[in-house]
């Protein structure tokens, strides 16, 4: 399925659904901020992991948080690749930069933001393979084609697939669906990297 045909329908999706799905990507994202966090001794994955709790809590409970607070405090542990010259660090702006967009969407009340998150996912397995593995295809028309078939980004795609098809199948976001798509998130064990 092309990245063009999967967002149209994620786009297809209740917005419940689609915060739904951006809160389970952003789970697949956090491991790598943490990790980034715990080898450069920067950043605080507790705050993330707070407002991850207070979104999915949002979703299964109906109650709402302060999201532009939470965006306050997601942007003073964000890391700079100014500062930090390491490939870990692009994955952990990614993870910041998908809780934010994720959190302005509950702000605003609308689903753009929900979007965001999967396309920000998606290049930020993109990104890694570029910086990483495909950095030696000198061709960018090779690199491109590289990156779009590697495992990572077929998995990652794969991924997105199978939860749109699940909340397309369900239908109406629940307690219950919220618990499982968070269960599932975690159960996973490991982030969209592979790490």
């Amino acid at each position: 399925m092309s990245r063009r045909t999967l967002f149209q329908r994620i786009r297809a999706l209740e917005p419940d659904s689609q915060g739904v799905l951006a809160a389970y990507l952003c789970e697949r994202l956090l491991p790598n901020y943490d990790l980034f966090a715990e080898q450069m001794q920067a950043g605080d994955s507790k705050i993330l992991r707070g407002m991850l709790n207070a979104i999915w809590d949002k979703f299964a409970t109906g109650k709402g948080a302060d999201w532009e607070r939470w965006q306050e405090k997601i942007e003073t542990v964000t890391p700079s690749e100014i500062e930090h010259d390491v490939l870990g660090v692009y994955p952990a702006i990614a993870a910041c930069t998908a809780l934010s967009s994720l959190a302005q969407g509950l702000a605003d009340r609308e689903a753009g933001p929900f979007l965001d998150v999967a396309k920000i996912s998606q290049g930020s397995v993109a990104h890694y393979l570029e910086l990483g593995e495909c950095a030696d295809i000198n061709d960018a028309a090779a690199r491109a084609e590289a990156i779009e078939n590697h495992e990572l980004m077929l998995y990652e795609e794969a991924t997105q697939e199978a939860m749109v098809e699940y909340l397309e199948r369900v239908g109406v976001v629940t307690k219950g669906l919220v618990r499982d798509v968070r269960q599932i998130a975690r159960e996973e064990g490991h982030s969209n990297l592979g790490l």
